[in-house]
């Protein structure tokens, strides 16, 4: 029988996270991409809990995970170190992680920072800039500041629609029958705005990049680059996610949906992504 225990905050350096621990089996964390909290891929987890105990949280400065300094703009090294303290909290062992988009980043720079932390990394489509020929790079930070710049002039709703372009997420998107849209309230609202007005700025300051990229290639992490199967390879996520494969000597692997085919194609996704953890515990 699968249970689900939504603990109390964990402390961490600056912040108190909530996350939520459901299921059975090896350790899976789930980190979202863009504004998501513990609670976004609620349909994805329950496909993957017979089989994992999952555990999803609030990044610091999302719905319930708290900041000792409020607005404070995190660095992308805290994510990771608060994401390192909560599998140290749930479990002895290398944990298995996906990480989306920023979620990614996040893993990245955990394994980086931490080895021997994650046994493997499901990297899809890592908003990792930093990643990209110097030129490539450039102009996707110099559009990322002006989706900020939206967003401090005109509000979330107006620069929501440049994240979108970014990562090719298409206005309607084609869903599963049985998977359910996103609900926009006061919370998601305020996550997207803690997104736009500060983890798009962590997004834009973080470091990792090719030589963090090729230190991962000789350490002890697994590190498995995925794209969307109906991502637009033009966009940056999409691209960092080619330029990741190669600095590993892989290929990306293709999940079902596009940038956010977590939310879009959960039975499907969960589907290959139990295709690819049972490879990685297999191979371990």
């Amino acid at each position: 029988m699968t249970t689900t225990v939504t603990t109390a905050p964990l402390t961490t350096a600056g912040a108190r996270i909530h996350y939520r621990v459901e299921g059975t089996g090896p350790v899976l964390l789930i980190a979202q991409s863009g504004e998501g909290d513990a609670d976004r891929s609620a349909d994805l987890v329950a496909r993957l809990t017979d089989r994992h105990t999952v555990v999803t949280y609030d990044r610091r400065g999302l719905s319930r995970s708290t900041l000792d300094e409020p607005g404070r703009t995190p660095t992308i090294e805290e994510h990771a170190d608060d994401v390192h303290r909560l599998l140290a909290a749930v479990t002895d062992e290398p944990a298995l992680m996906l990480g989306c988009s920023l979620g990614a980043l996040i893993g990245l720079q955990l394994a980086h920072d931490h080895p021997g932390r994650l046994h493997t990394l499901i990297a899809h489509e890592p908003a990792a800039p930093r990643l990209l020929p110097a030129e490539e790079c450039a102009g996707t930070l110099d559009a990322l500041a002006g989706i900020q710049d939206v967003f401090h002039r005109d509000g979330w709703q107006a620069a929501l629609r440049g994240v979108m372009a970014a990562t090719g997420i298409a206005a309607h998107q084609e869903r599963e029958p049985d998977a359910r849209p996103q609900s926009f309230g006061p919370e998601r609202e305020a996550n997207f705005t803690a997104f736009l007005g500060h983890d798009l700025t962590t997004l834009r300051r973080s470091g990792f990049g090719t030589a963090e990229a090729d230190a991962l290639a000789a350490g002890p992490t697994r590190v498995v680059p995925a794209i969307g199967e109906t991502t637009d390879p033009t966009v940056y996520s999409y691209r960092c996610a080619e330029v990741l494969a190669e600095r590993l000597g892989t290929d990306p692997v293709r999940l079902p949906g596009g940038h956010n085919g977590n939310l879009t194609h959960p039975r499907a996704f969960a589907a290959r992504l139990r295709e690819l953890l049972a490879d990685a515990v297999h191979t371990g």
